[in-house]
């Protein structure tokens, strides 16, 4: 995919998935489809570019500065300067990410400001003020007023979907700019100690899949509360650990089916389940049909 070059790619230089869109002097709107697990990111340009990010699908975590992390879920969205991240260390803990980014270069917005935002006295400080503050970066879960701005930047028919991403972009300013403090509800930072106990966690989880662990079994080897354990990692995934294994292990079987000569049975073993029935049942919730069906449709 060609990508053209902007603020957008001074936020995302040199990572590939990424289409960018000018919008105005100063404010530049970029598409991001991204895949993998993890990669660092070399900032272009200046350290005061505002960046609002958004989480369509999948998950994306930060590690800050002060060594903790923030993930954003579908929903999500978050605020913060570059110079939070000129050499970001980024995850994708569900292997993908789909979103958008909405650069803006404060001097360059002031200088030739928007009409709806100058007319309500919004100057690119005073909206980085309100957006940054003095923290690393500001981080907001999924709400309905923010969530029916964000969804009109996607699906719009090709001759409207310029005018509507600029409309919405000025609607989204205006709303962030205006939002009482405490409006959004802020996402928790974790420390880096304990999203690497859950990473290391989720590994063994995926190396065994013939095995059923317990919560308890798991608190136990880790030496982590299960309330905590259970948090951090719907945090980090996106899900509980049962519903993130449950795909894993029917992502698996549905690949050994179709590759693989392996009997029902044993392919049940293999991703946990000592019931043949039981696995059925649960292939069929997932994919909409048995395995012995899959098996056929992909030979």
């Amino acid at each position: 995919m060609k990508r053209e070059h902007g603020q957008t790619q001074a936020c995302w230089g040199g990572i590939d998935g990424v289409t960018s869109v000018p919008l105005f002097p100063g404010i530049e709107l970029g598409y991001l489809s991204l895949t993998g697990d993890h990669f660092s990111v070399h900032h272009r340009g200046s350290g005061h570019i505002v960046v609002i990010n958004y989480c369509k699908n999948g998950r994306i975590g930060w590690k800050m500065d002060s060594g903790s992390y923030i993930y954003l879920g579908a929903g999500d969205f978050s605020a913060h300067t570059l110079r939070q991240d000129v050499h970001s260390e980024i995850s994708l803990p569900t292997e993908r990410y789909e979103g958008l980014s909405i650069c803006i270069d404060p001097a360059e917005l002031s200088a030739d400001p928007p009409e709806l935002l100058s007319g309500a006295g919004i100057t690119g400080s005073a909206l980085t003020e309100k957006l940054c503050g003095h923290e690393a970066m500001r981080s907001f879960g999924r709400n309905e007023q923010a969530d029916a701005i964000f969804r009109y930047f996607y699906d719009q028919p090709e001759d409207t979907r310029l005018p509507y991403q600029k409309l919405k972009t000025l609607e989204l300013l205006l709303y962030l700019y205006h939002a009482e403090n405490g409006s959004n509800q802020c996402i928790a930072e974790y420390q880096a100690e304990q999203i690497e106990v859950i990473r290391r966690l989720h590994q063994d989880l995926l190396s065994n899949l013939d095995q059923r662990i317990t919560i308890e079994a798991l608190s136990k080897q880790y030496l982590m509360n299960p309330t905590t354990m259970k948090a951090l990692f719907k945090s980090v995934y996106g899900t509980s650990i049962a519903a993130h294994m449950k795909e894993h292990r029917m992502q698996e079987a549905a690949k050994l089916l179709a590759e693989t000569e392996m009997s029902i049975a044993e392919v049940a073993l293999s991703v946990g389940y000592d019931s043949q029935s039981k696995f059925s049942t649960a292939f069929k919730e997932f994919f909409q049909m048995l395995p012995k069906e899959y098996r056929k449709s992909r030979k």
